[in-house]
């Protein structure tokens, strides 16, 4: 099994290759970053021209290849190497390159616009957000660490696929010998006063998310307790916050730091989630986040 990173030919930052290394540290597999260059359309009508822009391509991805094993020469204690493909999809051929070389996490940086140490989902990187079958680990604009993974957040909704997620992501922080932390990430708008929009059914309705949000953790507690994971290599939290980002900011991220969220299978829409709450909590997450498709983890 492998990490496959996707570099950028001109993007020149090395977050997702740092992030690679990071994971590959804590659970050793071979890194390999791929370049994706443009691919000629090979009609013989335009066939001088075509031969051109291959071979300009062919520049393009050994310049960014270089580029990419120089990062990964910063990482020597991990297996790495660096190559380049001709596609005319990024996101397909970056899935078609997961595939063929057995990854089992596709680790990708944020888009340009992304604040420094913050995450942006890209056009390309949403696809394949969406369409991919293994793990898409994103690392924030401009990271850099010295540490392996030493935390593992998992995100709990208390459905079918959390609790998958929980029990898949529980082995892989005691084979990582990573603490496990699970939060349920809850919005509750300020109390306003009775002749506000927000009615007394509406408060009525907050109070008992969170009610059923200390259940949920309880049995979750319990669960890993069965499982032997105890004491201080697991911890349970509910972060609050009047919107998504005080609710992100509501927990303590250090680094070392990595949070995994999932989308379920079991909605009408995988898409549902990342349409909604998780955006939202990636879009505030100061650590890299792994987006897990269904239930497919280690």
């Amino acid at each position: 099994m492998t990490y496959v990173v996707g570099y950028g030919p001109h993007k020149h930052d090395r977050s997702a290759v740092e992030l690679a290394c990071q994971l590959a540290v804590s659970l050793p597999e071979p890194v390999v970053a791929v370049s994706v260059v443009p691919r000629g359309w090979g009609t013989p009508v335009a066939a001088g021209t075509d031969r051109e822009y291959e071979l300009w391509a062919a520049g393009e991805g050994e310049d960014s290849a270089a580029l990419a094993a120089a990062d990964l020469a910063q990482h020597p204690t991990v297996d790495g190497s660096a190559v380049w493909v001709a596609g005319r999809s990024v996101p397909q051929t970056l899935l078609e390159q997961a595939a063929e070389r057995d990854a089992w996490i596709l680790v990708v940086g944020s888009g340009d616009e992304a604040e420094p140490g913050r995450i942006r989902l890209t056009s390309k990187t949403d696809r394949l957000v969406h369409s991919s079958t293994v793990p898409v680990a994103i690392a924030p604009r401009g990271y850099r660490t010295s540490s392996g993974v030493t935390r593992i957040t998992v995100g709990f909704r208390d459905d079918d696929a959390s609790w998958s997620l929980l029990t898949r992501v529980a082995e892989i922080s005691r084979r990582a010998s990573a603490r496990l932390r699970v939060v349920t990430f809850l919005v509750r708008p300020s109390r306003r006063p009775v002749t506000s929009a927000v009615t007394h059914a509406e408060t009525q309705v907050i109070d008992l998310w969170s009610v059923q949000a200390a259940s949920a953790q309880a049995e979750a507690q319990a669960y890993l307790n069965s499982m032997g994971i105890t004491g201080d290599s697991v911890r349970l939290h509910i972060a609050e916050g009047a919107d998504w980002s005080a609710a992100v900011a509501g927990v303590d991220w250090t680094d070392g730091d990595v949070l995994v969220l999932g989308s379920s299978s079991t909605h009408r829409l995988a898409q549902v989630f990342l349409g909604s709450s998780a955006s939202k909590i990636i879009r505030h997450a100061p650590v890299p986040v792994v987006i897990v498709p269904g239930t497919a983890i280690g």
